[in-house]
């Protein structure tokens, strides 16, 4: 008996089961902080070293006079079509809140939400790729939770370690100090150009995780004034935040900006994302755009799995050059704002 020759099913389009993908998906960020405004803060104890007054990358609670929790949690729907490459980036960019606080990643729990349909292979495969991703950052993943949903989501809650008081945050940049930005920018703008060759480049960035550049920031110690990742505000919303926590002006040079290759020439030809208006909004008061709209274009471009930007001493952004970091600008005196030049 002939049996009937079946065709194979065609690979799957992670991209096709959703709208958005990405920190893109992100809420805007104006609406955030109306809601976190809601908040009652009142009962917060003693040992929340950070936490939402004011929010930043990470939570940490001090559990003895030498350990500090960081806690933090990050997902989004797919920005790609292989499940290895998302289930990478989802990792990578959920440990990154870590990182920026200047903590080691302990442990991770998934947090996952698939179509029905899909086929389990898929999602093993997701599931796989994050988990190595979680050891190369020191961790392991330990457990989660699954639900079904008609559109993917994935990314994990991830669980570190601080010594208390040399946790890392957004507030402390001085006039005087150099900024620095451990990856390039254009992952939003990669992705949407059509260019395969660019858009490979951005998903090999941003499956890197930014270990390396978080122990060069702690090694470089007290020299180290303020720190951020930088994902779906873009640079100019991290910035922002920078700024605004810091009581500085940062002051971005639009020529010095690291990009994926090819993504400042797409950026030149006009290839911008939804969250491009978006993060303009959300800083166009606090902003001066001096610089080309290439140069806006990248800053604004929402990230994924970004680099972490920091505000140093001048004296060791030489050192930090092996962990990858590029200077992008500097700190001066003067109101709350950035500046594109």
């Amino acid at each position: 008996m002939v049996q009937p020759v079946t065709a194979p099913s065609p690979p799957v389009r992670l991209t096709e089961l959703t709208e958005c993908g990405g920190c893109a998906a992100k809420w805007g960020a104006s609406l955030l902080r109306d809601l976190l405004a809601e908040q009652d803060r009142s009962t917060d104890p003693d040992a929340l070293l950070v936490g939402l007054a004011p929010f930043d990358d990470a939570a940490v609670l001090r559990v003895a006079d030498d350990v500090a929790l960081v806690s933090t949690v990050d997902f989004f729907p797919p920005l790609v079509d292989d499940p290895d490459d998302y289930g990478a980036i989802a990792a990578a960019n959920a440990c990154s809140d870590v990182f920026a606080m200047g903590g080691d990643v302990l442990l991770a729990l998934n947090i996952a939400a698939f179509p029905e349909h899909l086929d389990p292979a898929v999602i093993a495969r997701i599931f796989a790729a994050a988990a190595r991703v979680v050891r190369d950052a020191g961790g392991v993943v330990a457990g989660g939770h699954t639900i079904r949903s008609p559109e993917p989501t994935f990314g994990l809650a991830v669980q570190g370690v601080v010594r208390p008081g040399k946790e890392l945050t957004k507030g402390g940049a001085r006039p005087g100090d150099a900024l620095v930005l451990s990856k390039p920018l254009g992952t939003g703008i990669a992705l949407a150009s059509g260019d395969d060759a660019l858009a490979t480049a951005a998903i090999e960035g941003m499956r890197r995780l930014n270990r390396a550049a978080a122990a060069a920031l702690r090694e470089a110690g007290a020299a180290v004034h303020a720190v951020t990742d930088v994902t779906g505000y873009g640079l100019a919303g991290h910035a922002w935040e920078m700024a605004e926590r810091s009581e500085a002006r940062l002051v971005l040079d639009g020529a010095a900006l690291p990009a994926y290759p090819g993504a400042r020439e797409a950026a030149e030809r006009g290839v911008r994302t939804a969250g491009d208006a978006r993060n303009r909004t959300y800083v166009e008061s606090h902003a001066v755009l001096a610089g080309s709209d290439a140069a806006a274009a990248l800053v604004f471009d929402p990230q994924t799995s970004g680099g972490l930007l920091a505000a140093v001493e001048p004296a060791i952004t030489g050192g930090l050059a092996a962990a990858g970091f590029v200077p992008v600008g500097s700190v001066v005196a003067g109101p709350a704002a950035i500046e594109l030049r």
